[in-house]
């Protein structure tokens, strides 16, 4: 028998609570097992392969350093290098590859592990799959019997058996007559999988099912079909069980695992397990070699974009050099000239015009809609985009060299990120799939794991911990704890013992399931476009939005398989923005865009430095606010640092101090060579952006190309299993013999490793620094418009629309009260009699009331409303509303209190006039007794607003209580 046999049924944790091991587990273990193929079989999906795959091709990559380590030194077994994850290569048996697999369960319950032997039959999969998955809600698969049989063309079929002893003695039934079929259609491509279940009865089951299989003329063919890649997982797949159920463990039973053999078997082990059925290993060990699909073979097409026989090529040169008259109506300079043919040279070698191509497409979608969008990333920031209209930054701002995002030397795709308008992208997302297809466009996934406080709170459930011990737990986790750290002295203060032998493995599991996939959502934006299926080379499901379908592979998978996507995400300053640039259009005749705004405006930089700041995009937050004073920007790129440096990177990695005690002159701006120096000259030799990282990387330490992506990929792991200090070794040797000193060497890394919480690209800065520059130009020369916009397109930011009506006061501009005659649903500029304007607030600031209520409201009004009661007859407001309106003081430009508004209101009952008011049988009007109401404080009129509005414009709930809050103060009575 062979020493190697491969594993053909895994079950990982993209099998949601049911699988108890990563994907990358099962292959470390394969490695030191020596199993020399394994195929993860997740039910209807193939979510978690990537990441086998991944880990296959680490562990060869391993592989290969150690030879050739032991070639260069002559030596057998060193140290594996610090810098490298996972098990050491000496253990390391063989290197396993992945066979892409898929569990294919029906709705009557037959089942079938599909292994496609080639790219053609892995499409055949991926298209059953998605059919199944679209014909149902999301999270669910819905496949009959033909569906399997019509695909099955190239898969080989691993037949589960019946689930029952006595279906298999009876010999015949619906299982048989399908498994002949399949037979039948596809000979030499089915088999019955012998996998043991450990509970003493394999010998005889084995011998029923080797009859079975003799019955229907297919071979058998063995797996140990492991839920896991060690027995230590066993405790977490019952609780995964636990959760999956809705039970505690104590109350699983049969369901529970009956031991933890169901793990992944040496070959040793299978021999063992399989003996006098050698025939079943020997037909696992023929279907692996059959299999030879990879997931390497996957190649990306991106659409043609070839538009009336013209080549993209062709078509991306026109647009450009197009858009380079249109940016510099008066001839471009040189520089920017020689730049974009030398970008476009590059792009060219590297064939990612249609890319290019579909993200202009894209952008020139939004602008014919009069929708605001801002590229950024790695490519956005060139003169191509530009050009294009994709970034409105302007090349000779930015620092970036084209060639640090799209490498002819790496070969990566570039990166490109559009932001929309946060209410109208879904426009954008729609245009996609209508002009594409959703058989060629997809949304890419994004895992949800288990993390902090998730777990102790499903964990703690099926351990059975009491809801108040789970809710004691759960109030010690901060951001992404994990349950064993918290301390003994912490559980003892919140009244638990911690040698509680439950408490204990709760929080031991908890620990453990830090990581596992708990199920898939949609990312915020990324798209995946090809030019055929998308359907054939990743299968498609519903998400739970409505008309929104996404793959099953999150943005990491897709960068490893080199597939592109384009990132269309929302974005509220855009809204805002634009709809400023509206206004300004229709009260002062100023047409701007995001690049004709007037540049470099002092004025702008002045208030930036006092730290007047509330709405502006990106520093309106209390740390920005802190530091703008102490930063004192005076140019663009000083808020490209702006924007970057209060980050938890940079300031975890200790980079604020440094950077602002050299821009003051109180520290000395040295190099410690020439070559860090052209790094990290702009930032005074301080690294605040991700591409210096990756520069001190390769220049410093003098890491590979390879291994600066490795490095790049790890800063790019916020919240994930990534670890940037795996490289911490190799780092400091590096820096150390290329003449570093030790300190320096620790110091770069320190703030490197703060990359690893979250750094900032510096394409990604310089794009939002331009919003920080457009949204700080509106508040500074029209803070009542940039208001007014605010205003209108909430929800986003910081400040609650009191703050942002407070501040516009502040800033001398005039703001009106909602007026049931003079309101629209949005706030509104209008003239103040004084030749300005002032803010008219809308209806949309009325808590209760929603659009198409103000809508009738407002299309009713015609000359204006004289009575509370012409609300009813002309727009038929409900009463319910009425009484909304009047507690919001919308009726006092009718000379109306807001008690005696809601009063009226409150007499109007139904849905035609009563008597009462209408007049008598006589016709002779009856008048109701006039009722006197006492008037309200100033007090209880601002509390009235805030319930109504969450704001006011009388006063400030606090001056009504200072006189008491300062002894000797008088009240602030407006």
């Amino acid at each position: 028998m062979n020493t190697s046999l491969p594993e053909l049924h895994l079950t990982s944790n993209f099998s949601f609570l049911t699988g108890a091991s990563h994907p990358e587990e099962y292959a470390r273990r394969a490695a030191l097992l020596g199993i020399s193929e394994i195929a993860v079989a997740d039910e209807n999906s193939v979510a978690g392969i990537v990441r086998a795959h991944i880990e296959c091709r680490e562990i060869a990559r391993q592989v290969r350093l150690r030879r050739a380590h032991d070639e260069t030194v002559g030596l057998i077994g060193p140290p594996k290098p610090a810098h490298l994850p996972a098990a050491p290569s000496a253990d390391i048996f063989c290197t396993p590859r992945l066979l892409p697999a898929a569990k294919i369960a029906l709705r009557d319950g037959f089942t079938a592990t599909a292994l496609p032997t080639d790219r053609t039959a892995w499409g055949r999969l991926t298209r059953l799959i998605s059919k199944g998955r679209l014909r149902a809600a999301k999270g669910t698969c819905d496949l009959g019997f033909e569906d399997l049989l019509e695909a099955s063309d190239g898969l080989h079929l691993l037949l589960h058996p019946p689930a029952t002893r006595a279906t298999v003695q009876r010999g015949a039934g619906a299982w048989q007559t399908q498994a002949q079929r399949l037979a039948r259609r596809f000979p030499d491509h089915v088999s019955l999988l012998l996998a043991p279940l450990y509970d003493g009865q394999d010998a005889a089951r084995f011998a029923r099912l080797t009859a079975l299989s003799e019955q229907l003329a297919i071979p058998t063919v063995a797996s140990a079909a492991p839920r896991m890649h060690h027995g230590k997982r066993r405790k977490l797949a019952d609780v995964l069980t636990a959760v999956r159920e809705g039970l505690r463990v104590d109350q699983l039973g049969a369901r529970a695992l009956a031991n933890g053999e169901q793990r992944l078997r040496s070959p040793a082990e299978m021999a063992r397990l399989f003996k006098g059925h050698e025939a079943a290993l020997i037909r696992a060990c023929e279907i692996a070699a059959a299999c030879t699909f990879s997931l390497d073979e996957l190649r990306y097409e991106y659409p043609s974009e070839i538009s009336e026989g013209e080549t993209p090529a062709a078509r991306l040169s026109r647009l450009a050099h197009a858009g380079l008259k249109w940016r510099y109506p008066a001839g471009a300079p040189e520089r920017v000239k020689a730049m974009l043919q030398h970008e476009l040279t590059l792009i060219g070698k590297l064939r990612y015009e249609p890319y290019f191509l579909t993200v202009n497409d894209i952008v020139a979608f939004a602008r014919s809609r009069g929708i605001l969008c801002q590229g950024r990333g790695s490519a956005a920031n060139s003169v191509v985009c530009y050009c294009l209209g994709v970034t409105s930054v302007s090349p000779e701002i930015g620092t970036m060299v084209f060639e640090r995002f799209v490498s002819e030397a790496r070969d990566e795709p570039p990166d490109i990120d559009v932001d929309f308008e946060h209410e109208r992208r879904e426009e954008v997302i729609q245009h996609i799939y209508e002009r594409y297809g959703r058989h060629r466009a997809g949304l890419c996934a994004t895992v949800i794991h288990y993390r902090g406080k998730r777990a102790i709170r499903e964990v703690g459930k099926a351990m059975g911990l009491t809801e108040d011990t789970v809710g004691a737990l759960s109030s010690q986790i901060w951001g992404w704890g994990a349950g064993a750290g918290i301390r003994d002295d912490r559980l003892r203060e919140i009244g638990l013992d911690p040698g509680d032998r439950r408490l204990q493995q709760t929080l031991e599991l908890c620990d453990e399931i830090q990581g596992f996939p708990r199920h898939l959502s949609q990312h915020v934006g990324g798209f995946i476009v090809t030019e055929g299926r998308l359907d054939e080379l990743i299968p498609i499901e519903n998400a739970t939005m409505e008309d929104r379908t996404v793959i099953c592979w999150d943005k990491d998978d897709i960068e490893a398989l080199g597939i592109l996507k384009v990132d269309v995400l929302a974005l509220g300053m855009l809204t805002c923005i634009r709809k400023a640039f509206d206004l300004l259009q229709s009260h002062h005749q100023q047409g701007f865009t995001l690049a004709t705004l007037p540049p470099e405006d002092p004025a702008v930089y002045d208030m930036l430095c006092k730290a007047d700041s509330v709405g502006v995009f990106q520093v309106e937050s209390r740390a920005q606010m802190n530091f703008l004073p102490r930063m004192k920007p005076r140019s663009f790129y000083d808020l490209v640092i702006e924007v970057a440096i209060i980050r938890p990177g940079p300031i975890q990695g200790d980079m604020v101090h440094p950077y602002i005690r050299r821009r003051n002159g109180e520290e000395e701006v040295s190099f410690p060579s020439d070559a860090l120096g052209e790094v990290l000259g702009k930032t005074l030799g301080v690294p605040l952006f991700q591409e210096q990282a990756m520069q001190i990387a390769i220049i410093g330490a003098g890491f590979t190309p390879e291994e600066a992506d490795r490095l790049r990929r790890a800063l790019a792991t916020f919240k994930k299993r990534g670890n940037v200090s795996d490289f911490h070794a190799r780092f400091i040797k590096g820096m150390l013999k290329n003449g570093y000193e030790i300190d320096f060497a620790e110091r770069c890394f320190s703030q490197i490793e703060g990359f690893g919480s979250y750094g900032f690209p510096e394409s990604h800065a310089a794009s939002f620094a331009l919003l920080v520059y457009a949204s700080a130009w509106l508040k500074c020369h029209h803070p009542g418009i940039f208001a007014c916009a605010l205003l209108n397109s909430q929800p986003m930011g910081f400040y609650a629309p009191a703050q942002i009506v407070r501040d516009a006061r502040e800033h001398g501009v005039e703001v009106r009260p909602v007026c049931i005659n003079a309101s629209y649903w949005d706030n509104v500029m209008e003239p103040d009699g004084k030749g300005g304007l002032a803010l008219r607030l809308g209806f949309r600031q009325i808590k209760a009331m929603r659009e198409e209520e103000a809508t009738w409201i407002t299309a009713a009004r015609g000359n204006g409303y004289m009575a509370v009661e012409d609300l009813w007859r002309r727009a038929g407001t409900p009463p319910r509303l009425l009484a909304v309106l009047a507690e919001a003081d919308a009726f006092a430009s009718l000379g109306l209190s807001r008690r005696e508004a809601l009063w009226e209101a409150k007499a109007v009952t139904g849905a035609t006039p009563l008597p009462l008011f209408a007049g008598d049988l006589d016709g002779e009007a009856i008048n109701e007794p006039k009722v006197t109401l006492p008037e309200m404080t100033l007090g209880e009129e601002v509390v009235e607003d805030y319930v109504a509005m969450r704001l006011t414009l009388r006063a400030h709930p606090l001056a009504l209580l200072r006189h008491i809050l300062t002894p000797g103060a008088q009240p602030e009575i407006p």
